[in-house]
């Protein structure tokens, strides 16, 4: 009987390689005895438990892959920056200067839509997860994140193009 998960509900007994023709009427009969006291009515197995366990820790990692995520993508947000300022600073002398200041900003706008795609992404993905040990950046982090790195993006553009 040791070391055997059991769920015993109401009186009806489930167990794993138990039952009367391994260990006889007797312990068929001490099984349903325990039927009678309340506090031993429902006994949890340890495998159910440590399902829920891993499930825990699988939410918890996916709220860290998603932190992750969320700076992966900001780092490809200033990836297209330095691209904005490579563009420019390589056709600098281009005529007409418009041409490449344009491209260069086309670059700026495509970071600033990557900053608030990957914060709009990564707020919805922590509203559907549930924390267990962890404790994941607070929405509003990301949001201030997302402006910044915006504010920055415009300066950059602003700069790009006065210059």
């Amino acid at each position: 009987m040791i070391g055997h998960p059991k769920v015993v509900i109401g009186c009806i007994t489930l167990s794993a390689n138990l039952g009367a023709a391994q260990h006889g009427p007797h312990f068929v009969n001490q099984t349903l005895a325990l039927c009678k006291y309340p506090a031993i009515v429902r006994i949890m197995s340890d495998s159910n438990e440590l399902a829920e366990t891993r499930t825990d820790w699988a939410e918890d990692r996916t709220i860290l892959a998603n932190e992750r995520t969320f700076a992966g993508w900001m780092r490809t947000g200033m990836a297209c920056l330095g691209v904005a300022l490579g563009l420019k600073a390589v056709f600098s002398g281009f005529s007409p200067t418009w041409v490449p200041k344009l491209v260069a900003n086309v670059f700026v706008i495509v970071a600033i839509f990557i900053f608030w795609s990957a914060r709009n992404k990564s707020c919805q993905t922590l509203r559907r997860m549930q924390d267990h040990a962890t404790t994941p950046q607070p929405t509003t982090n990301m949001t201030l994140i997302a402006v910044v790195m915006t504010v920055g993006a415009i300066a950059t553009g602003a700069i790009l193009w006065w210059l």
